[in-house]
């Protein structure tokens, strides 16, 4: 490394919420938390943050890195407002960073939405963390339309939950034709609803019945406030991703009052944050 031609970039990327009820592994959405990661030419390799995660090359935003670029001579530094654990792509955003970065730095073209969602395992996150806004995946590509204006999210973040794992474990290996047909159904409703910004067809497409059921034993709390969402002022609720965040969908002129109400109801077990619908996907910038 030549002093004073040091390589570097910034890779903001935002939070993001997957399934979005009934539109499990296919729908998801960008919030607005995110994680930052600067990446610098130092001439020996770092880690460094105040999170609680691993320093190493077993860092998710330096092995998504190390998939397209050797790290040896570049310290990482990273920043995040992004809960690490309860559903919210904490992995995905790290992952989407790591690959941004090594992309930009090498100028490599390379096709980061695989690779993420490879890495990652689902794309639905990773569509949502690269692109921002709401997307519809399909596997090989994700793709993205505006969240109607005045819809805010509210996250409900419980202080404990199980691991990923677990809830994953917990869904059953097929599903009756009639819940299939079901959340078919919802997340067509849900979808119309969000691109005309119909709230009731917002409302009524926010239910599920293959993955929220399944689960609810492992976070009864969150469970219950799906079914009380409405009586709270929202729209409804949905599990971010495998849980237990519960993203309460609200309109804005019902946000304020909605806040206040969620954290009476949620004292003591989870805290209520404001996390609007990102439309900025992931960026980044030389310095």
């Amino acid at each position: 490394m030549t002093p004073g031609l040091a390589r570097r970039r910034v890779v903001r990327v935002p939070a993001s919420s997957a399934n979005l009820g009934p539109g499990f592994d296919v729908l998801a959405a960008a919030l607005a938390l995110h994680l930052e990661l600067e990446v610098v030419e130092t001439g020996t390799f770092a880690v460094v943050t105040d999170l609680d995660v691993p320093r190493g090359r077993d860092n998710l935003a330096v092995k998504a890195f190390e998939r397209l670029h050797p790290a040896d001579g570049f310290e990482f530094r990273i920043s995040s407002d992004i809960p690490l654990s309860g559903g919210l792509g904490s992995s995905a955003a790290a992952v989407v960073a790591g690959l941004m970065a090594a992309d930009h730095l090498f100028e490599l073209d390379a096709d980061v939405f695989a690779l993420g969602a490879e890495l990652e395992g689902h794309p639905d996150n990773v569509g949502a963390a690269l692109h921002g806004g709401f997307v519809v995946c399909n596997g090989a590509q994700a793709h993205r339309f505006d969240a109607p204006p005045g819809l805010e999210a509210v996250l409900v973040v419980p202080d404990e939950g199980p691991p990923t794992e677990e809830a994953r474990e917990a869904l059953p290996a097929t599903v009756p034709i009639e819940s299939a047909v079901f959340n078919i159904s919802h997340a067509a409703m849900l979808t119309l609803g969000l691109a005309t910004a119909d709230w009731d067809l917002i409302s009524a497409g926010l239910h599920d019945r293959l993955h929220q059921p399944h689960r609810a034993h492992l976070y009864p709390r969150s469970a219950e406030l799906l079914e009380r969402a409405h009586s709270v002022g929202a729209l409804g609720a949905t599990i971010s991703g495998a849980g237990p965040t519960v993203l309460v969908w609200s309109r804005y002129d019902q946000t304020g009052p909605l806040v206040e109400a969620l954290k009476r109801e949620t004292a003591g077990w989870a805290r209520v944050m404001r996390a609007g619908f990102e439309p900025q996907g992931a960026d980044v910038r030389s310095l």
